[in-house]
């Protein structure tokens, strides 16, 4: 990830088509021509895993069915606790297979459509609820030295739950961390910084121009017709965070 940070690869979301779709087939197009764009590009395809609690394809999946090229460098796959125990183990052996090595740990949005890991499939004894804590651990038990494991940071959560959450991230074997998207010079994501020096953090930055979308991560609603210009806002988090991708 440092590789990622000092070579200014950024991280380009790619949404996986939703397994509803009425379009498939054109779905899967513009998939694959954004993956194949972004890696063309040079930068690094993140592939969502049913994002918004919407039941979706796999990344892995539309790699394999789209006979999709992987460049280790250039692919990282997001992994929640929405899944069952055989899909979750699916999904690692063909990263692994694939030489996928970045994944992604969130315990996700759920849905009564998604099923969801119970503690004995992580070998958890502690908790009632499998969270990414508990995936970490699973990972890095099972897959020894085959992933490099990353987890997500909320600026906009209770502060110090957040950052509670994030130490024991950290004890379970998180090796990099990834904020929710910024549109400014952020305290708590300062205090992050200050924190974790050693830590490879990436700051993310709202790149679509329908800032009102970002309303349910930040708390508080933001009007649909809010201005927003998303490269000036991707140049000013540059200056304010050079060091952070």
């Amino acid at each position: 990830m440092i590789h990622h940070i000092q070579n200014k690869i950024y991280h380009v979301e790619v949404l996986p088509p939703k397994q509803d779709s009425e379009k498939l087939e054109k779905d899967l197009e513009i998939f694959s021509n954004k993956y194949l764009r972004v890696m063309g590009s040079g930068y690094c395809v993140c592939i969502t895993d049913n994002a918004m609690g919407l039941l979706s394809f796999q990344g892995t999946e539309m790699i394999e069915e789209l006979d999709l090229p992987v460049t280790p460098e250039q692919v990282m796959i997001h992994l929640t606790t929405f899944h069952t125990k055989d899909d979750l183990d699916n999904i690692l052996d063909i990263c692994k297979s694939k030489g996928i090595r970045y994944l992604l740990i969130v315990t996700g949005d759920g849905s009564e459509r998604l099923p969801k890991l119970k503690p004995s499939d992580v070998g958890a004894t502690d908790v009632e609820s499998v969270t990414s804590v508990e995936l970490l651990k699973y990972i890095n038990r099972e897959y020894p030295d085959t992933f490099v494991l990353g987890v997500a940071f909320n600026p906009y959560e209770p502060e110090e739950h957040e950052f509670e959450k994030m130490e024991r991230k950290m004890k379970a074997g998180a090796t990099f961390i990834i904020t929710q998207p910024l549109i400014e010079k952020n305290e708590v994501v300062d205090r992050l910084l200050k924190k974790y020096p050693e830590i490879p953090v990436i700051v993310d930055a709202w790149m679509s121009r329908k800032l009102h979308l970002l309303s349910e991560a930040v708390g508080y609603e933001i009007p649909e017709n809010t201005e927003f210009d998303p490269i000036s806002t991707l140049k000013m988090l540059h200056k304010l965070y050079p060091e952070y991708g």
